[in-house]
């Protein structure tokens, strides 16, 4: 079975998982959607997500859970039994271990927490594989659209790599689950974001490329350990949407985008490049929606 094959095989297991994660899901379950023996479905599965089945279901179950938790006012044993868990003690301990704080706490105070947010079998491979990650020139052209918007004076926790110019070489060094710990910030503004730090706002012996999410300017609440904080003044960010694609067809996506931003000139619509005053994005990519990044921006003064 070659890796394509393997990868469709996790994809339909991962899919059966999030389409049922609030029902009882047996091994045997997955191993008919993988249309393999169970053995066989289990091997492959760990070893394109780093994880059992077992492992992988219940730490998505916790997360959809701490999120319920955090964003509705409900019981914490009706969650437990929304994510089929059989006793509000056995929820507890899962969830207590799961994030070092019991559910009745973090409902009363939900302080950053390292959610469990699962990729797509595809990144997972394409993260972990080893050798070239080289993409193919861009043959394409497709239509983007671009928007100017607004952004107040706000705050950006995030957290830093060692040498890290781009997404891959950020997960070599940091792993992961960074994505997961800035999704669980109740005051974000807006969704978690790669960022292209501007050479003022990078601490020496750190990363240019890192990740984190802006939050209100008066945030008082908790930096999780090891990110920092740093406060970004108003400012304008050109935003580049390229055309909805095929999930496993992001780095084309990528690829077409930069090329346009690259040889993009603002000064045609009145801008101009202002690296300067707030980190260049890139916003995760979904292909429903389009690959996006945005750059700062400030109006020509005539």
């Amino acid at each position: 079975m070659d890796n394509q094959e393997q990868i469709k095989m996790v994809e339909r297991m991962q899919s059966y998982i999030n389409d049922n994660i609030n029902k009882p899901i047996t091994l045997y379950d997955l191993s008919r959607v993988a249309g393999y023996s169970p053995w066989h479905s289990a091997r492959i599965f760990k070893q394109f997500t780093g994880k059992t089945a077992f492992e992988y279901i219940r730490s998505l179950r916790l997360s959809k859970a701490a999120i319920k938790l955090r964003d509705e006012n409900i019981k914490v044993i009706d969650v437990a039994f929304d994510f089929v868990f059989h006793s509000h003690e056995g929820f507890t301990r899962a969830f207590s271990k799961e994030f070092g704080i019991t559910p009745k706490r973090y409902t009363k105070n939900p302080p950053p927490i390292k959610l469990f947010i699962p990729y797509s079998v595809r990144d997972y491979y394409l993260i972990n594989r080893k050798g070239d990650r080289e993409m193919e020139k861009n043959q394409d052209v497709k239509t983007v659209f671009v928007q100017v918007v607004e952004r107040d004076a706000r705050k950006l926790i995030l957290k830093r790599g060692i040498k890290a110019t781009h997404y891959f070489e950020y997960c070599d060094e940091v792993g992961c689950d960074v994505w997961g710990i800035l999704s669980s910030i109740k005051e974000a503004l807006y969704e978690p974001m790669g960022l292209w730090l501007p050479k003022n706002m990078v601490k020496p012996g750190t990363s240019i490329y890192a990740q984190g999410v802006e939050v209100p300017r008066n945030y008082k609440g908790i930096i999780p350990e090891g990110f920092d904080m740093i406060d970004l003044q108003p400012c304008k960010m050109m935003v580049f949407q390229g055309q909805p694609y095929d999930d496993e067809k992001f780095e084309k996506a990528i690829r077409e985008l930069g090329s346009v931003i690259e040889s993009y000139d603002p000064k045609l619509y009145g801008f101009e490049w202002a690296e300067e005053d707030a980190p260049k994005f890139q916003l995760e990519p979904l292909g429903y929606r389009g690959y996006i990044e945005a750059k700062p921006v400030r109006q020509i003064k005539r």
